[in-house]
């Protein structure tokens, strides 16, 4: 259909002028009808920012006031997401060989099209797929998975019409190789046939492990420093991987490089007693507390027993490391002959100090403990 408001009052007019020159009051009536129905066409107007949903722009979506030629295909869209540009004069011709004349511009020189789309940005489908292989042939959680793909995963544009729900119809896993082959599903509500997406690649279960930062030695002690978190595999890693907190402050049992993942077996508790150290030996028993110089022979953490030379006897004699420098030697049981036992005999037995006759030949200080 022609749409030619502006000419058509023009023609009217011009006949209405000749009506009233020849004084004929029917002819004069009708124009005056005509005339208000051509007034009340609008003018077409272009646009100079169209967006469309389909895969087509009709003349609707570049003009307002387009009436019944709205619905004429003339030109196809961009792909989804993306944006193309028009000349407006190339936009005039073309609407001009479909009998759209007239059209007012507003002095716009160029229309630029946009084609709506569904967005799917590459963050989206891969959480889209860990959640489709989570718990899938012994893998676990999806946040812990970790996915490299066949192909690059970017952004994926679809048609506009594909608003519905992001579904996995085809979830295959192989344990053996990590290779997984997911198919997701989009629905469209225009009724269209929904839109399919095939992924494929493979996937790794990961772990927050503790890795050295560098290099070190056998005994030392690990600082804040000298750890980062990282994610590793957990087939690498194993299920005792350590973690920040738990490594911080403790002694590694072993020379390591930096980029090892921290195990529980690969640490120990500081050494509080080292080799060739200067220690106090301490002997307790029930009222006494003695103390003497001793020389470790031995290193040793909270709770291990080590050798101490005694620098006043020259007797090696083990003890229980308790502190920082500091050894303790339990007293000696004293033995009870099995038939003679008896609450008696035991009243009278001599006191455990006795049974430490370096400590009591040295001379060490001895002082009442406090009650």
């Amino acid at each position: 259909m022609a749409i030619r408001s502006s000419l058509l009052v023009a023609a009217l007019m011009a006949a209405s002028a000749q009506a009233l020159a020849a004084n004929d009051a029917p002819q004069r009536a009708a124009l005056a009808s005509a005339i208000r129905t051509a007034a009340a066409i609008s003018v077409p107007l272009l646009r100079s920012d169209v967006k469309v949903r389909s895969d087509v722009v009709r003349i609707g979506d570049v003009i307002d006031n387009a009436g019944t030629a709205a619905q004429i295909a003339i030109y196809r869209a961009p792909e989804p997401g993306t944006t193309g540009v028009l000349p407006a004069t190339q936009v005039l011709d073309v609407l001009r060989a479909h009998q759209v004349i007239g059209v007012d511009t507003h002095g716009i020189r160029n229309v630029s099209v946009t084609r709506l789309a569904r967005t799917l940005d590459a963050d989206d489908i891969e959480l889209q797929i860990a959640v489709a292989l989570e718990h899938r042939n012994g893998l676990g959680d999806a946040k812990n998975l970790s996915m490299t793909f066949d192909k690059d995963l970017r952004t994926v544009h679809l048609d506009a019409a594909n608003d519905g729900a992001v579904t996995p119809i085809v979830t295959r896993f192989d344990p053996r190789n990590g290779r997984f082959d997911v198919t997701l599903e989009i629905g469209n509500n225009s009724g269209a046939a929904p839109a399919r997406l095939r992924f494929t690649g493979t996937a790794v279960e990961t772990v927050e492990a503790a890795v050295l930062a560098r290099d070190v030695d056998r005994n030392t002690l690990l600082k804040f420093s000298d750890v980062v978190m990282e994610r590793r595999p957990k087939a690498e890693v194993g299920n005792d991987a350590a973690n920040r907190d738990g490594v911080i402050g403790m002694q590694t049992r072993r020379q390591m490089r930096a980029g090892q993942a921290l195990h529980g077996a690969d640490l120990t508790k500081p050494d509080l007693v080292q080799r060739d150290q200067a220690v106090t030996l301490i002997y307790q028993a029930a009222g006494i507390y003695l103390t003497v110089r001793g020389k470790a022979t031995e290193s040793g953490t909270e709770g291990d027993i080590v050798s101490v030379l005694n620098l006043q006897s020259k007797r090696t004699v083990s003890g229980v490391v308790v502190g920082r420098g500091q050894v303790s030697i339990s007293p000696a049981a004293p033995v009870i002959p099995r038939r003679l036992a008896s609450a008696a005999t035991v009243a009278e037995m001599p006191t455990a100090a006795a049974s430490s006759p370096d400590f009591a030949r040295e001379g060490a200080p001895v002082s009442p403990r406090s009650e």
